[in-house]
């Protein structure tokens, strides 16, 4: 319940997200902690979703650190050793996915040396040709928007017209490559 939204630049990354946190039953919450975007080490990490993996990710963690020969092959090195690492993270601090409830999922787009992937609730890596990004709920709205020709500021905004659980202000954070 939230929209992220990232984009791919030749020479760097954008990752933007709303304000609005939102639990299960619609009640927000605010506070200067609760951020939709975190840095751990090299890596912008930003969730949406559910609250327990996010927090263990976006917390918890400890990334792997990224070789010079791994930065060749970012692809490779997310597959090899980051969703490995987050698997076991998530396991460790209790994090156990109900595969009876397909409404438990949680994505994250994760930027390391301005790059850009999405990974789902399996913590598969995917990849756009277009560099446009877009997790939570409303990221529809704001994805339709970006391909239509509209910035970033004006694709959030049309997410926030339409989905209650996106609000201003709205956060970006740049990451070069």
């Amino acid at each position: 319940m939230t929209t992220i939204i990232g984009l791919q630049k030749e020479d760097h990354c954008l990752l933007i997200a709303d304000s609005r946190i939102t639990d299960d039953g619609g009640r927000t919450y605010s506070h200067s902690n609760m951020q939709k975007i975190t840095k751990r080490g090299k890596f912008l990490i930003a969730g949406a979703g559910l609250t327990q993996p996010c927090d263990i990710v976006q917390h918890i963690w400890k990334p792997p650190t990224p070789t010079p020969h791994a930065h060749k092959d970012l692809y490779h090195f997310m597959i090899e050793s980051v969703v490995p690492s987050l698997r076991v993270t998530l396991g460790a601090y209790g994090y156990v996915p109900d595969k009876e409830n397909t409404d438990q999922d949680f994505m994250f787009l994760i930027a390391i040396n301005g790059t850009i992937f999405e990974l789902d609730e399996t913590l598969s890596v995917l990849l756009r040709d277009d560099g446009i990004y877009g997790i939570g709920s409303g990221a529809p709205y704001a994805l339709g928007a970006l391909q239509a020709g509209a910035t970033w500021r004006k694709a959030m905004q049309i997410a926030a017209k339409n989905n209650i659980f996106t609000a201003s202000p709205f956060v970006t954070h740049r990451q070069n490559k």
